[in-house]
């Protein structure tokens, strides 16, 4: 039987033996970790130079891989954490042996003549910050794998010739800060999902195929600072130029920046039309300019740009038509109302406020724009123009409509044949807007053909049916108790809406409502639907 002494000198020995035996065990943890490293780094060389034996010279047994050319490791475990190499003709591809680099922190090869796809196994790097295979001609899709590295915070994949569509599972990577993917062969729209990317700063998504409309959503990324999209198919950008969201030093609120195309016949055209419009005028109603800049760009090219307040809730069109992005707010009837309230202050204004009748000839919804509150501000007047007031007109000051493009569905009937532009023309256009913002279709919408046009639709259905052409948003509040409420107050204020939009809209333009009218009529709804 052990006495207490004996068992106490036990237990003294096992201790004794534990505390020297742990500094060996770790030394052999640390060097089994160190050798994989070693491992993967041979074998990736192997990959990256296609066995040239003369590459990469310095990665060889007389030197600790820790020393080789663009190795980086960390003091406390001698294991690799980052691994630049650039600016060389390697001319291989990225192995597999990739993945066990488990530290890795930073992993830079830019142009360095890779091809082959990214290897899966980059999933792996659940450490990796940053991931730099700029100017290279790797191919394939962006595989997915990359979304376990959740710690990642820049990912620059520019010029090279990815394939596939820009992936959703982007959002996933909650501290990316910069993404930049342009000048490669994506495909596909860009994805809403992008929105969720809150600490994002730089998006760059330039000279690929992408198609489809710019994600109204993308304006909601605070963090943003630049976002760069050009030489896409992407409809948010507009005739004469792309628009950016960005921030301007001990400026307290978001602006917007439209930068003119140059190359695109009429653009310097447009933007001094847009700043002689609305350089001197102010209005409620108005898209606020800032400022204009016309200068010289880095490369020495003309450069133009106007730049504006933001508008947090996007385009009419947007939340009309729930476009992919806009997080559609379903606008009510009484919402309805007060934006179209709001742009016929605005052409009010512009008709017959100012010394000058300005013209805008672009009215339709996408040049709708809501601030934080709804409150409609009627903008891009690239096509504005400027023609003597309501006292006098001579023939010499008339403008030609055939040089107004427009839009297809909103253009009075008058300037397809060449007419002059006159405030008759807005009138049509707002008439429209009016329509659309009813029934919820577009004017080219495939239900109409050469002898129904949405005036025409409405004007059948004004008296008897008028409930079955609204917008069934406006609708669905009303659903439990249709008869008792729709059927009395409301259906009488959509008719009246109705009849102003048709009368807006009629053919000859002596026939259309005077805006002045329009905006009693409004008010009178507006007032009939408060009781």
């Amino acid at each position: 039987m052990m006495t207490f002494k004996s068992t106490f000198l036990l237990c003294f020995a096992i201790k004794m033996l534990v505390y020297n035996c742990l500094p060996i065990a770790t030394t052999v943890a640390l060097s089994l970790s160190s050798e994989t490293d070693k491992l993967a780094l041979l074998a990736l060389k192997e990959k990256l130079t296609n066995g040239v034996p003369d590459a990469l010279p310095s990665w060889n047994e007389s030197l600790h891989f820790c020393e080789w050319q663009g190795v980086t490791c960390g003091r406390r475990h001698m294991r690799v954490s980052a691994l630049r190499l650039t600016n060389q003709t390697l001319g291989g591809i990225l192995g597999p042996s990739l993945g066990n680099l488990t530290f890795l922190r930073e992993l830079n090869l830019t142009n360095i003549n890779l091809h082959g796809e990214i290897p899966k196994q980059i999933g792996r790097l659940k450490r990796l910050q940053l991931l730099n295979l700029k100017n290279n001609k790797l191919q394939g899709e962006i595989p997915i794998e990359l979304s376990n590295c959740t710690n990642i915070k820049v990912i620059n994949l520019l010029q090279n010739q990815l394939t596939g569509r820009v992936p959703t599972w982007f959002e996933s990577m909650k501290k990316l800060t910069r993404l930049f993917l342009g000048t490669n062969n994506l495909v596909g729209t860009i994805p809403s999902s992008l929105k969720n990317l809150s600490s994002l700063q730089r998006l760059s998504l330039t000279e690929n195929h992408l198609e489809g409309r710019i994600p109204y959503s993308l304006g909601r990324l605070s963090s943003l600072i630049l976002l760069y999209l050009a030489s896409n198919d992407l409809s948010g950008t507009g005739s004469f130029g792309s628009v950016y969201k960005g921030s301007l030093l001990h400026f307290e609120r978001p602006i917007v920046v439209k930068v003119l195309n140059l190359q695109t016949r009429g653009a310097a055209k447009s933007f001094m039309a847009e700043c002689k419009a609305l350089g001197k005028m102010k209005h409620r109603n108005l898209l606020k300019i800032l400022t204009c800049c016309s200068s010289i760009d880095y490369n020495g090219e003309d450069f133009k740009a106007i730049v504006f307040d933001f508008m947090p809730n996007g385009s009419l069109e947007n939340l009309l038509h729930d476009i992919e992005g806009s997080e559609n707010h379903n606008l009510n009837f009484t919402q309805r109302v007060d934006i179209a309230l709001d742009v016929a202050h605005a052409l009010d204004y512009l008709h017959n406020g100012t010394d000058q009748v300005l013209v805008h000839c672009d009215v339709k919804p996408s040049n709708v724009l809501l601030d934080d509150d709804i409150v409609a501000h009627l903008g891009d007047f690239g096509l504005a123009r400027l023609i003597l007031g309501a006292t006098g007109h001579s023939s010499k000051d008339q403008v030609n409509s055939s040089t107004i493009k427009g839009t297809i569905g909103y253009l009075p009937p008058e300037y397809g044949a060449g007419g002059p532009v006159s405030p008759e023309g807005d009138i049509y256009s707002y008439g429209i807007l009016l329509l659309e913002m009813l029934t919820g279709k577009k004017p080219t919408n495939n239900m109409f053909y050469e002898n129904l046009s949405l005036h025409k639709f409405c004007k059948m259905k004004i008296s008897e049916d008028i409930l079955d052409i609204v917008d069934s948003c406006l609708l669905i509040p009303f659903a439990e108790d249709q008869t008792r409420v729709v059927e009395n107050n409301t259906k009488q204020c959509l008719m009246m809406f109705a009849e102003i939009g048709v009368a807006c809209s009629e053919e000859f333009p002596s026939q259309r409502m005077l805006i002045k009218d329009v905006i009693v009529k409004l008010l009178a709804i507006k007032q009939k639907l408060s009781c």
